[in-house]
């Protein structure tokens, strides 16, 4: 939801991505009708696209619920034009998620090669062929956040199959917190979240939006992940149907899946990895009666890859993974000799924080070295309400990443801003709670705030909480 999406004829009325976060309370508590655009109509379902367009990428911050908010990608376009010879080298791709992995990937493939061909045509990179030490001409870098990074690789899918020279005209691609196995948040999203009925309102109309999706059901787990006491399943399409997404789009989506996996299938060329750790994750789930039951830990693989299993009781072996607070960690990397980098923070803000964007600039100029080791080790995680009640009190939780422990809260910080602006409006106070480090909120009018955590020698932790409206249904 990167993306903001708008009507492609008449008014061009903006669907996703304004500015007002007015229109989110409205969205999210009560008007469904204005997520009613944004669900795939049945001529899309046969093919015939053109009803929706993307308007660029996000420039506000959103919310949509069970996904802790949307940053914009201001700071990361920055970071990217700044590294590079000229900003026309620059192309900030936009596309309709609402649509599936393999229609965007052909897309960006094609824009891709246009970009390049015109990039290389121009005075500018001429200049820059000039002025670098083998006086090569450019290839491609992708950097790509979240499903972006599916939408890379159908790109290169898409290409191969249509006898493209995409690989061997790019350099590297760089994905952040990409689900390349799939997140168990997207099952939990189909399902509407049931398991915990409070609030309904904004998860019921998430819910109604996403099973028209082929992209949310794009983004479902393909490892096994579905704890049936003594092994441990894949998610089928009649498991979705049963939880309330849709069978079809799940099996067209599990067979793009497999395409992907399968021997031949086209890699990442120079594949940088940037993977979130430490925040609390779902890895796995229970279904019962269709309802999910999110699972903060997965299940171990011995080294020919089958479960690992206690050898007294024969019960799977479990352990917590962690991840960025939507991808667990080890989904968001490819099996093979890429590059990984492990970063302690939630999934957004790979795309926005200081450590993150000095990475991927390094990458970009060729400073490989100067990158340093994974910063995995270490740090905490934040646990959040997705939203909450304005003028009520509630804790933003504190955990320490797996193997750890957090037995002070000294060198902590806790801030609440306004999501649009910055600007600090609050701040939480920290002290122990139910045995571990909370931050007592009360968020003062109906909104969308950002919580930042300082400690020292870490990134910032933060967070996006939409507050609702208390006289209103939730």
């Amino acid at each position: 939801m990167g993306s903001a999406l708008r009507e492609a004829t008449g008014a061009r009325r903006l669907l996703w991505g304004l500015q007002d976060p007015s229109w989110l309370l409205s969205a999210w508590q009560g008007r469904s009708a204005a997520l009613r655009p944004l669900q795939l109509d049945e001529s899309e379902r046969s093919g015939r696209y053109g009803r929706v367009e993307p308007a660029g990428l996000l420039r506000f911050p959103a919310w949509a619920p069970f996904l802790h908010g949307l940053e914009p990608y201001d700071h990361l376009l920055k970071t990217v034009r700044d590294a590079v010879a000229d900003p026309a080298a620059v192309l900030a791709f936009a596309y309709d998620w609402r649509l599936s992995v393999e229609v965007n990937g052909a897309l960006l493939a094609e824009a891709a090669h246009r970009h390049l061909v015109a990039w290389r045509d121009s005075e500018a990179h001429r200049r820059a062929r000039r002025m670098h030490p083998d006086g090569r001409e450019a290839r491609l870098v992708f950097v790509a956040h979240s499903m972006g990074g599916l939408v890379t690789r159908a790109a290169f899918a898409d290409a191969a199959a249509h006898g493209s020279d995409l690989d061997a005209d790019t350099r590297c691609v760089v994905t952040l917190g990409t689900p390349f196995l799939g997140s168990v948040k997207a099952a939990v999203i189909l399902g509407g979240n049931r398991s915990d009925p409070l609030p309904a309102l904004p998860g019921r109309g998430m819910q109604a939006l996403a099973r028209t999706l082929p992209g949310v059901h794009d983004l479902l787990p393909g490892y096994r992940c579905v704890d049936a006491g003594g092994d441990a399943l894949r998610l089928s399409p009649s498991d979705v149907a049963e939880l309330g997404g849709d069978k079809e789009l799940a099996a067209q989506a599990q067979d793009f899946q497999r395409r992907m996996r399968a021997p031949g299938a086209p890699v990442l060329p120079g594949h940088r990895a940037l993977v979130g750790v430490a925040q609390p994750t779902a890895q796995s789930l229970r279904l019962e009666g269709g309802v999910v039951y999110e699972q903060y830990e997965s299940f171990e693989r011995n080294g020919d890859g089958e479960l690992a299993r206690d050898p007294a009781t024969g019960l799977p072996l479990r352990r917590d993974r962690a991840g960025d607070g939507t991808v667990y960690r080890d989904a968001a990397a490819l099996p093979g000799r890429e590059s990984v980098t492990w970063l302690p923070l939630q999934h957004g803000a790979l795309a926005k924080d200081g450590v993150a964007l000095a990475h991927i600039r390094a990458i970009l100029t060729e400073r490989d070295q100067d990158l340093g080791p994974a910063l995995g080790v270490g740090g905490i995680g934040l646990d959040l309400p997705d939203c909450v009640e304005a003028g009520r009190p509630w804790l933003a939780h504190l955990r320490p990443a797996p193997g750890e422990e957090l037995d002070s809260h000294a060198g902590i910080a806790c801030s609440v801003h306004d999501a649009e602006t910055d600007r600090r409006v609050g701040t939480g106070r920290l002290g122990w709670h139910d045995g571990g480090v909370a931050a007592s909120i009360t968020l003062p009018a109906p909104g969308l705030y950002r919580i930042r955590v300082t400690t020292d020698g870490t990134s910032p932790l933060t967070q996006l909480v939409l507050a609702l409206d208390p006289t209103k249904p939730i």
